[in-house]
């Protein structure tokens, strides 16, 4: 079993990781002039990215 500090350590990296595709997810979004598909309170959107 994995200590604390290790645990925090790979949360803290898995949730960086999700942090930059989001990012590259927008950026490409943009460049493809694409819709993106969110769910806001339990209806699905679809949002420009501006």
């Amino acid at each position: 079993m994995k200590t604390v500090e290790e645990q925090l350590e790979f949360r803290d990296k898995l949730l960086a990781g999700l942090a930059k595709a989001y990012e590259k997810l927008i950026e490409y979004k943009k460049q493809k002039n694409s819709v993106l598909v969110v769910m806001r309170d339990g209806k699905i959107t679809h949002v420009k990215p501006d």
